[in-house]
């Protein structure tokens, strides 16, 4: 499990030196990976180029759960909001804001 192993690299960052700089970067570098990864994702979304896509996605979740794990979040907790959402909404999407309308 991914969370597992950022975990051992905090442990032990010999074990991946790439994932050792990030997460001695702090919430700030982690946060700005996540976005560019975000934007890349989107991006070859839009070129319509599914294998690249694929592949900055796998770099998103990887990213995300590097700054979940600096947040002492499991992804498990996640999940759990996404199934609350589904059981409230009928299908786990993004909540509506407060006092605005859709």
């Amino acid at each position: 499990m991914l969370l597992q192993a950022v975990k051992q690299v905090r442990a032990n960052p010999g074990l991946s030196p790439r994932t050792a700089k990030l997460i001695a970067g702090g919430t700030p570098k982690m946060a700005q990976k996540l976005v560019e990864e975000a934007a890349e994702v989107a991006i070859e979304a839009v070129r319509g180029d599914r294998a690249t896509t694929i592949n900055e996605a796998a770099d998103l979740l990887y990213n995300l759960t590097v700054l979940l794990s600096e947040l002492d979040i499991d992804p498990s907790d996640v999940w759990a909001e996404m199934a609350r959402r589904r059981e409230r909404l009928g299908m786990a999407e993004k909540l509506p804001k407060v006092g605005k309308p859709e």
